[in-house]
């Protein structure tokens, strides 16, 4: 349901302010279990589901794990996406750009029919909005844009900027790495420049990538070659080239034919030549993790609580299990009679979400600093590790619970099921 204008007649008990991948679905859980949520979205309009997932393959992808897609599958958004299209990834291999060292992990080795799969963003996003017209007691609205948000007797309220004025118990800010909304109610955050820049396109390889996912260390920083099935063909792959911003100017400057040369050259030819069929864009990196996640009566989620260097793909991952354990906590408190505002509420789904989030985001960093090390004993620390951990069966396994979200306490509706197929 949607609502261009006007005040709703009933009041809201959530107010979601970010019509993301991950505000939609925080808004998807909440609106399936009845629950009255205003949705406020900034852009103009709806993404063209009949148009999403046709043609040429967007830039913008996540890597999404088993544990997501089952997130996705429960709220009905998974079959939408399968109809246009998801490239699973069955392999994946990482390796040393200046030594021997390589790891290799299979979907068998885990236990699973796949390891993640490779989406266009706006299939998720057109999935997800999908699933949200068909829930009565969610009421998105686009153009939406919060000026103000205040506490008062009646709990939060949100002031857009035509004026308008919505009321509810919480406030949850899904608006992105530059959250407006955190910064209107006074959260800091520890922002670090990570000193490099991602390049990302989407090129065509002589030889089919056989669902594996690859990645090489470089001096300059991670290229990431991912998978993309585009109508049967395996011979796509989204590139996500982290390197310092002068390398990266470079990078989007060269004309399409010398860049495939270079990402070609890169990858040491393991797909044989490479064509670009998109341009480049070129997007700074800077991590980001919010001092808290909670107030009473307002909550953070997704990058508004924690942005990563997108070396191992959890960006979106992180987030979605973020709303899942927002909307479990949020439920378990409605049944309970408690406000969804409550501050010990709130405090439940902070405590099981900050932590893990920190964990990730040290993990990447002592990623980034280990591979970026020049001194030839680092580099041969590093060779040996992967040529180690791909010899450590409880390491790697370990390592591979990691990538395929299977750690920790679940929230119930990333539980998997005893299998997934592959599709």
């Amino acid at each position: 349901m949607s609502a261009e204008h006007g005040q709703a007649s009933a009041p809201f008990e959530v107010i979601i302010v970010g019509g993301g991948m991950v505000g939609s679905t925080l808004a998807c859980l909440l609106g399936r279990a009845g629950m009255a949520v205003a949705l406020l979205d900034a852009r103009e309009a709806p993404l063209d589901r009949d148009t999403v997932g046709e043609g040429a393959p967007s830039q913008r992808v996540s890597a999404l794990t088993p544990v997501s897609r089952q997130l996705l599958e429960g709220l009905g958004a998974w079959a939408w996406m399968a109809s246009r299209r998801v490239s699973p990834y069955r392999f994946m291999r990482v390796w040393d750009g200046e030594g021997s060292g390589e790891v290799n992990f299979s979907a068998e080795q885990a236990g699973l029919p796949v390891l993640g799969h490779i989406v266009e963003n706006d299939v998720i996003l057109a999935a997800l909005e999908a699933c949200l017209a068909e829930l009565p007691s969610v009421e998105t609205r686009f153009a939406a844009r919060v000026s103000e948000i205040e506490e008062d007797a009646a709990g939060q309220t949100v002031k857009l900027e035509d004026g308008r004025r919505l009321t509810a118990p919480l406030v949850v800010a899904a608006d992105g790495a530059r959250s407006p909304l955190r910064a209107m109610v006074g959260i800091d955050v520890r922002a670090r420049d990570t000193g490099q820049v991602a390049v990302v396109t989407t090129v065509r390889t002589r030889l089919a990538h056989g669902g594996v996912a690859r990645q090489v260390f470089l001096p300059t920083g991670p290229l990431a070659f991912l998978p993309l099935r585009i109508e049967g063909d395996t011979r796509y792959c989204s590139i996500v080239w982290s390197t310092t911003p002068q390398e990266a100017e470079r990078l989007v400057a060269l004309p399409r034919d010398t860049l495939g040369v270079e990402l070609a050259d890169a990858i040491e030819h393991r797909l044989g030549e490479v064509t670009v069929t998109d341009r480049a864009l070129a997007v700074p990196l800077t991590q980001r993790h919010a001092e808290r996640y909670v107030l009473p009566g307002f909550a953070l989620v997704g990058d508004a609580a924690h942005s990563i260097h997108p070396l191992a793909g959890q960006g979106v991952n992180l987030g979605l299990m973020d709303a899942a354990v927002l909307a479990e906590e949020l439920l378990t408190g409605r049944q309970r009679g408690l406000s969804l505002g409550d501050a010990t509420l709130l405090g439940r789904y902070a405590r099981r979400r900050r932590g893990d989030n920190a964990n990730i985001l040290t993990l990447m960093d002592g990623f980034r600093l280990l591979f970026g090390a020049r001194h030839p004993a680092f580099i041969l620390a590093r060779n040996l590790g992967l040529s180690g951990v791909d010899r450590l069966g409880p390491l790697k396994r370990l390592l591979m619970q990691q990538a395929t979200g299977h750690r920790g306490r679940l929230p119930r509706a990333c539980r998997p099921l005893s299998r997934l197929d592959a599709g």
